[in-house]
């Protein structure tokens, strides 16, 4: 069971709902998709840590061979080539290793080359496998080291829950296309449901089954949980605005660990998450 926790913002809930539910679940397996901003290892203080750094592969130059025909240039989507002054210059942040330059050149001016964006960090805490990716500072994109954790992953028969990047652009679209379910966190503001409406569009682009977990409730109206009664929107369970909590959070404690009521909330949370996916696989195999 693989379930993704997204958000449309930063700063909802992620991280301490799939740290939680991973906590929880014991023999699991807790993969930080954030890879911007990766902070679930915090929590967790996994031990044995083994690292593998992730490159792709970008467009070389070979200048003595390059007769300025510019095919590579047309081909190119993205505008990562260009031909100036007589040279032929590649743009690496925007280049999407694609290799069809490389392809359509018919004088062979162009090789591949290795570029180094990121790593992949894996450790254990107790019986939680901690996979952690970097993205290195000033690189365009994550969406190869997300593609790299998610499809080993897979390989694993565990409880696999993801901390999704925050919004819905591409990398959240690349951390969910294979969950089994999503957990959507949302605020209880007029701000928190524009975030909501965000992924909630999303999921259902990619036909996700997906319920909504309401955090930092408070009495009173709650404008997310209103959003989920017009859409009809399951509501898997509601996280109170709570200093203890929050204090727990900032200083990375893991709630589940440290106070029973949250962990028969967590617990709670997990059993309705199950129970949907389970009705799910039923109705729809």
């Amino acid at each position: 069971m693989r379930i993704a926790v997204l958000s449309g913002k930063g700063g909802t809930g992620k991280t301490l709902v799939s740290v939680n539910l991973a906590a929880i679940a014991k023999a699991s397996t807790y993969i930080d998709c954030d890879v911007e901003e990766p902070n679930g290892h915090l929590f967790f203080k996994p031990e044995g840590i083994q690292e593998e750094e992730i490159s792709v592969k970008i467009p070389e130059v070979d200048h003595e061979l390059c007769n300025g025909c510019r095919k590579c240039v047309d081909f190119c989507n993205f505008n990562a080539l260009a031909y100036i002054k007589n040279k032929l210059i590649v743009f690496d942040d925007v280049c999407h290793s694609c290799g069809g330059c490389i392809l359509v050149c018919p004088a062979r001016a162009l090789s591949e080359k290795a570029k180094v964006i990121g790593k992949i960090k894996k450790g254990v805490s107790g019986e939680v496998a901690v996979w952690t990716g970097v993205l290195n500072t000033g690189e365009a994109t994550g969406i190869p080291i997300i593609k790299k954790l998610l499809e080993e992953s897979s390989e694993v028969n565990k409880q696999t829950f993801i901390d999704c990047p925050p919004g819905s652009a591409c990398i959240v679209m690349e951390s969910i296309k294979d969950a089994d379910y999503c957990i959507l966190v949302a605020e209880p503001t007029l701000f928190g449901v524009h975030n909501l409406n965000m992924v909630y569009d999303l999921v259902k682009l990619f036909n996700k089954p997906f319920g909504v977990l309401l955090n930092k409730c408070l009495e009173g109206e709650n404008p997310a949980e209103k959003f989920c009664l017009e859409k009809n929107i399951k509501i898997l369970g509601r996280i109170p605005f709570d200093n203890e909590l929050g204090t727990l959070n900032s200083n990375a404690e893991i709630a589940v660990n440290k106070n029973e009521e949250y962990r028969e909330l967590f617990s709670s949370l997990l059993n309705n998450v199950t129970k949907e996916v389970q009705h799910e696989t039923t109705t729809n195999p």
